[in-house]
């Protein structure tokens, strides 16, 4: 992890980075400025999604065209096609390592459904490819913690943003590239890391639902 962090492969979170300040005798405008750097002057572009066809035709693109990583944050899901295209994803590429982290427990039965799906699919405690490949965590409902948004591969990213048309719909969004995906990949392991685990069925029919 120390590695990563000084060849710049990952971004250091705020609770290491004050570990590393206290520890280092440096502040953390000295230690982690090339990080910063990197994420402020991105060579890509981003792109503005506007629309509910866009905006679930770009997610469902990062999530087929995921070969590595797959992350999903969020519990509101309830789209059945975007879900069973994950689904779809991970049967065909059983390497794929897939984060789905909830913040609070499922909003809809379709999302609650789809994640018991999964486990048909993937044994999250499985090692025969040398690699767990499915991880699914829930960060309990705290005022203190902003729930969060986001479907990422490591080539491409989708981030839902408040609605540019409606103060109810869920259709406008931001697309990034890879540089930027890479850093939401490393979002959603921060998030697993520091969740509770709900890799059972028993663990997930536990978590309430709001019916659809």
């Amino acid at each position: 992890m120390l590695s990563g962090w000084e060849r710049g492969v990952r971004v250091t979170s705020i609770k290491y980075r004050k570990m590393l300040s206290d520890f280092y005798g440096s502040p953390p405008e000295v230690l982690f400025a090339h990080q910063d750097t990197q994420l402020t002057t991105p060579s890509e572009q981003p792109r503005l999604l506007i629309g509910h066809h866009d905006l679930r035709d770009a997610m469902a693109d990062v999530v087929r065209n995921a070969r590595r990583y797959l992350a999903v944050v969020g519990s509101r899901s309830r789209d059945a096609t975007y879900l069973e295209t994950i689904h779809s994803a991970l049967t065909a590429e059983p390497e794929l390592v897939h984060y789905r982290v909830l913040f609070g427990p499922p909003r809809h039965q379709v999302l609650k459904d789809h994640l018991l799906d999964l486990l048909q699919v993937r044994d999250p405690h499985d090692r025969s490819l040398g690699l767990k490949t499915l991880h699914i965590g829930i960060v309990e409902d705290d005022p203190g913690t902003p729930e969060r948004f986001f479907c990422a591969s490591e080539s491409r990213a989708v981030v839902p943003i408040p609605s540019l048309t409606s103060s109810e719909a869920f259709d406008s969004g931001m697309q990034f590239e890879a540089g930027v995906a890479e850093r939401l990949i490393d979002h959603a392991r921060q998030l697993y890391a520091g969740a509770r685990k709900v890799e059972t069925a028993a663990a997930l029919r536990s978590l309430p639902a709001v019916p659809s």
